[in-house]
Parts: C-alpha cells; structure tokens; sequence
C-alpha cells in the first residue's frame, strides 16, 4: 500500500511543525518514503539528493530561524571556494545574538556578531557574505591556504582592501592569521596550486613574480600569457597540473613552450609533486635561472 500523497504546500524539505499546522497525522511522517536528516525535518525526495553540502542545506533550510546562517566551512563550500579538505558531514550554522546557535545532530553551531551586509543569500540560502566566510576560515585554514583563498576571492571581483579590511576588524580566533594571509593576497593568481608556488618563492627569498603576465615579441605580437613572469630576468614560471595530457594538447603546450624560448625567456615547469620538496624542486631551478639571465 503507498502512502498518502503528500499536500503540495509543503516542499520536498519540510518541518514536521509545518505537516502539523496540514492535519497530517504523526504515522504518515513516519512513513518509508520520507527521511529524516535532521531532527524535525522531513525530506519527500524521489532520490537521496543530499551528497553534496548545498543539498544538505536546503534540507536543513526548514529547521533555521530569524538571525542564523550558514558559516565557516559550509559557506566556503556553497560559494565554491578552493578548501585544501573536503567538507565534513557536519553543517556549520551562526547566529547573530540574540539569536541562539543551533544545538542538534550533524550541525556546529556557532554566535557571531556580523556587520549589516555580512549575509546575504546565495541560491535561497542564508550564507555569510564572501569576504565574511574568509574572515571565517580564519579560524581553521592555514596562512598558505587562506592566501590561496583570498587569491580566488579577489578573481571573482572582491578587492583586496576589503580583505585587509575584514581581516584588520577580526577579533576571532585566527585573526593574525587572516592579517598575515590579507598581506600577501594578489590579483592574478588563478588556482591555489599558482598561489602556492607564489609563496614558496617569496618565503625563499626570492623576488616576487608578476602574475599573467603577458609575453609579446618586440613588435607586439603575443607569445604566451604566462603564470608568473620575471620581466627583467626574462624568466618564466608555469604551474602544470595536469596529470595525463591528450595528445592534442600536449602539442598545443610544447608549441607554446617553444615560443616562450625562441623569445629569449626561460621557462621553469612547475608539477604537482614539485611540492613535496619545493626548495629543490622549484626554488632551486627558479634561482639559477634569475641568476643565469643575462643583465638587458
């Protein structure tokens, strides 16, 4: 025997309070096709649909009041920032006071004071805004990964003074962090792994590259837009994450390659697994090139 349609006010995420306010009898929520992922929460869905962070959110959405948000790690999450771990199965819900936090199952609940743009919505979720999230990971992240964040922040058009801004207000846990971190972000780098490679030459010591630089010849034909350049040494440095190249591309690449040398540059590879040992694998071969460059 299938159960009861359900009445079509309610969404596929509902609270049971709701269901009650429809007459629909206590038994009928208990029913084999209604999960319960959150306390007080039913979810009518034909397929599971709560693997990724953003389902799980739309399926808590029932349970959050007036004040409270999504935060930390899970917002990160939902604006698709590049985490350097996966999500837990945990959400992470704020209140602002004097909203209480949340206290049930499979959430952590955290109070924080916002300013008045602080949360914004994001696909009919409350989240925190993105330069807050930031000012979130503070907490959790470290320098490196919160630069690389920061670095895809101002990709998507958030300035870098309203980073430093955000962090230089952080009273948290993490906020030297996050001062340290709003120091060293810089537009251009277009992948944590090119941020990454960015820092592990600064803290070498190494002079700072310009990043997507472009590389023409002397009349002005373009060469290559290069990940990071050092103009006056003519070195270049490109961060290959590719783990197997098609053909076609691989050919693509060895032609730009070549380009980059018939111009008079040299080029340093950088490959994922250079990062194990960055000293001897990146720093090492990017010194002696700049060293090696002959004085224009």
């Amino acid at each position: 025997m299938h159960p009861r349609p359900l009445p079509a006010e309610l969404d596929t995420a509902f609270h049971v309070r709701d269901a009650d306010r429809l007459g629909i009898p206590p038994r009928r929520l208990r029913a084999r096709d209604l999960r319960s992922p959150f306390h007080g929460v039913r979810y009518a869905g034909d397929d599971p649909g709560l693997g990724s962070v953003a389902e799980r959110c739309h399926a808590y959405l029932p349970r959050m009041s007036g004040g409270q948000f999504f935060s930390h790690v899970t917002a990160a999450s939902l604006w698709g920032m590049p985490l350097p771990f996966p999500h837990g199965e945990e959400l992470h819900v704020s209140a602002v006071p004097p909203a209480r936090e949340p206290r049930t199952s499979r959430v952590t609940g955290h109070r924080l004071v916002m300013p008045p743009d602080g949360i914004t919505l994001l696909d009919d979720l409350p989240v925190a805004a993105r330069t807050e999230t930031w000012a979130q990971l503070g907490a959790v992240l470290r320098v490196d990964d919160l630069v690389a964040v920061g670095d895809w922040l101002v990709a998507q058009g958030d300035p870098v003074p309203d980073l430093e801004e955000v962090a230089m207000r952080a009273r948290r846990r993490g906020a030297v962090a996050l001062r340290e971190a709003a120091g060293l972000v810089r537009p251009g780098a277009e992948s944590p792994r090119e941020s990454a490679v960015r820092l592990v030459l600064v803290d070498a010591g190494l002079p700072e590259p310009q990043l997507n630089w472009t590389l023409r010849t002397a009349s002005g034909l373009f060469v290559a837009r290069l990940d990071m350049a050092y103009p006056e040494q003519r070195v270049a440095v490109e961060y290959d994450g590719r783990h197997h190249a098609e053909a076609a591309q691989f050919r693509r690449d060895a032609d730009r390659w070549r380009a980059i040398s018939d111009a008079g540059w040299t080029l340093v590879r950088v490959l994922a697994h250079h990062l194990d040992a960055p000293n001897q694998l990146i720093v090492a071969p990017v010194r002696s090139a700049l060293l090696a460059a002959p004085p224009h």
